[in-house]
């Protein structure tokens, strides 16, 4: 039996004209590229789509959900399955999110002190205590290549005092999960968290930073400010990280912040905007944005767009999938068509990015980009 491989990252070159990098990650699992996207697999499933459809979009790596997968089988039913990568048959890397976005997004179902969080299940009502220490479990459970220490999210707007609080917690939580003895093949990020006060992330990202962990996460972004704060934190955080170390920008977002993050030296991304907005019509091209059910694709024989390479753009007309959108029909066919399409449209963009970086012309490639890229 080989010994596992432990993770590692290797920063392969950075854009002479902005803060762009071009990376490589290694894991037991496989080795991805940065920048990459991430799909999201809230419950070891990214909605609609197969593991085949995945790398068929050419997927790399793909998210899941500590607070969900806990919920509902529960971690001890998948490790039985022989833990998350058999359970849901992905044989590639797996990053699993701790379950501090839902601190933020489920706060009528928990109650949070210092010691940690407790969750009332959205699904049935039981209480589920999550202790840093306890989601670090879990997540040994789940055996996800990569694991995110339990953190205080908090959303804008919110008062200076109260993001001192939680980012304070959200570290004293890290160091806490830090001493956790992790298999050899998993690597645990830390947090940066602060909301939009410049001086908090600052503290933060530095305190991280000496914690000299595998990589580091920038959360409690895109929870309701604005896109100058979002760049002014990306700047002000990734100036402190250490370069030898991969950021991830957790839960974002636009394919405009993706150009906008990635200029900004940011490497990982998740969001589940290109799989929720297939699902209500919404589909992402090199033009912009665009809503299939419009009536102004009811006769269109083009393909969703001329650029990509997908199954569902080389094989059917904006006008077939207007019509298995259309109140009388709605076809889950369609669903899975768009969800193949944009996750291949958010992959393509990423891997558009290496190659721009990689030929020191990635200040072009952002400038036509934004050039060309216009909301329907």
């Amino acid at each position: 039996m080989t010994d596992k491989k432990k993770f590692n990252f290797k920063l392969l070159a950075t854009d002479p004209n902005t803060q762009a990098r071009l990376g490589q990650v290694s894991t037991s699992h496989g080795i991805f590229p940065t920048p990459i996207f991430m799909p999201v697999g809230t419950r070891a499933v990214v909605r609609t789509m197969t593991p085949r459809d995945l790398k068929e979009a050419g997927s790399r790596i793909i998210l899941a959900n500590t607070y969900h997968l806990a919920v509902r089988p529960g971690e001890k039913q998948i490790e039985k399955f022989g833990k998350l990568h058999k359970f849901m048959a992905w044989d590639g890397p797996i990053l699993t999110d701790s379950g501090g976005f839902q601190v933020f997004s489920l706060a009528d179902l928990r109650k949070m002190n210092d010691d940690g969080v407790i969750f009332r299940s959205h699904v049935n009502g039981d209480l589920y205590n999550f202790t840093p220490e306890k989601v670090v479990e879990i997540q040994q459970c789940l055996g996800s290549d990569i694991i995110m220490p339990l953190d205080h999210c908090i959303g804008w707007p919110c008062t200076y005092d109260q993001a001192k609080l939680a980012m304070t917690r959200t570290l004293s939580w890290l160091k806490r999960s830090a001493k956790i003895n992790l298999e050899p093949d998993q690597a645990m990020f830390g947090i940066v968290q602060g909301s939009i006060y410049p001086d908090l992330r600052e503290y933060c990202a530095k305190a991280m930073r000496d914690l000299d962990m595998p990589g580091y996460s920038i959360g409690g972004l895109a929870v309701g400010e604005d896109k100058l704060h979002m760049k002014n934190i990306i700047e002000i955080v990734n100036a402190i990280l250490p370069e030898n170390k991969p950021r991830y920008l957790m839960g974002v977002g636009t394919p405009e912040d993706l150009v906008i993050a990635v200029a900004r030296g940011v490497d990982m991304f998740d969001c589940v905007m290109p799989t929720r907005n297939a699902r209500s019509g919404g589909f992402f091209t090199w033009d912009g944005k665009r809503q299939i059910r419009n009536a102004i694709y009811r006769d269109s024989q083009e393909p969703l767009d001329q650029q990509c390479p997908c199954y569902c753009c080389q094989t059917f007309t904006r006008g077939y999938l207007h019509h298995l959108f259309s109140k009388k029909v709605e076809e889950i066919t369609g669903m899975i068509m768009l969800t193949l399409h944009n996750l291949t449209f958010y992959l393509n963009l990423t891997g558009a990015m290496r190659e721009a970086i990689a030929q020191e012309r990635f200040d072009e490639f952002q400038k036509n980009f934004f050039a060309r890229y216009r909301k329907e």
